[in-house]
């Protein structure tokens, strides 16, 4: 795990109970079995665990206390008792406004309306954990890199290339210089001209998609500011990102793969960005997007008939 990385979910404030939930969702596809069957413990009854202690605690999970205390460690706390407190802290604010008793799991023969409540109720969840898990700090940093920006590429293959897409839109419509590729090919050509004061951004879930990680790794060895946006930090895209922007993803299930979950997180990291460059651009972004505006308006206008 690279020091980044360490720091992002090792640091030295604990995370706060509401951001406990996002945190266990974010790390346990990481963990190992047993963890993470504490982990799914904790995040499942933080009632019931915060009443046991450490011995408890490994024997209703079948694991050992010392694996419940890297458990622990590895969600950001000093150690057992400051998870116990957390937990306390998550079950009292789920009594006070306790969430709706649905789940992710569509059947093929849910009601319609089942659906769109099952839906609405896991996009909510993914966009509040990452919410939760969004480093402001490492947020702030790729928003002042892009502001400054000469030249700004964004690599992103199948849904990933999609939200790339989105957000080259939407820089493009304030003034900025940006490419969206979604073919491998052309992303590690056009890498190759990158330069300092150039960004180079990397979306993809899974932290290991090569056809995305190649041309960061090319941009970030032309000396260009590299940005990954991914659910899983500790992946090999990591190695070459100078900010890493996590997202958050609901459980996968048949009917609702990773990539549409995995979507909703990136389109909210996306729109952070772009409000944050548009805020520290403003002089130059607001009438540029007034421009835009004034251009495209006769096409929303009513067509005269005669």
């Amino acid at each position: 795990m690279s020091n980044q990385v360490k720091e992002i979910f090792s640091g030295d404030a604990p995370p706060a109970p509401a951001a406990l939930a996002a945190k266990v969702r974010t790390l346990a596809p990481s963990m190992t079995r047993s963890m993470q069957r504490v982990a799914e413990a904790v995040a499942g009854d933080p009632a019931g665990c915060a009443a046991l202690t450490v011995t408890g605690l490994a024997e209703l999970t079948g694991t050992s206390e010392a694996t419940v205390v890297r458990t622990a460690r590895l969600l950001g706390y000093p150690g057992y008792r400051d998870l116990r407190l957390a937990l306390a802290g998550l079950a009292a604010q789920q009594q006070s406004g306790r969430a709706p008793a649905v789940t992710a799991d569509i059947a093929v023969d849910d009601p319609i309306a089942d659906v769109v409540a099952k839906l609405a109720y896991d996009e909510q969840q993914t966009l509040a954990d990452t919410a939760a898990g969004l480093d402001t700090t490492q947020l702030g940093a790729a928003v002042s890199a892009l502001a400054g920006a000469r030249r700004i590429d964004i690599y992103g293959v199948g849904a990933s290339a999609l939200v790339g897409q989105d957000l080259a839109q939407k820089l493009l419509r304030i003034g900025l210089m940006v490419h969206a590729m979604g073919d491998p090919h052309l992303a590690v050509t056009n890498a190759v001209q990158l330069r300092a004061k150039d960004v180079a951004i990397a979306i993809t879930h899974s932290g290991s998609t090569g056809d995305v990680i190649e041309p960061l790794r090319v941009a970030f060895e032309r000396g260009a500011t590299t940005i990954a946006i991914t659910g899983r930090p500790d992946g090999p895209v990591s190695q070459y990102a100078d900010h890493i922007l996590t997202t958050s993803t609901a459980r996968e299930s048949e009917l609702r793969p990773a990539a549409m979950s995995s979507r909703t997180s990136q389109l909210l990291v996306v729109d952070c960005l772009f409000v944050g460059v548009a805020q520290r651009t403003y002089e130059t972004a607001a009438p540029a997007l007034a421009a835009s505006y004034e251009a495209l308006a006769h096409r929303h206008s009513p067509r005269s008939t005669r």
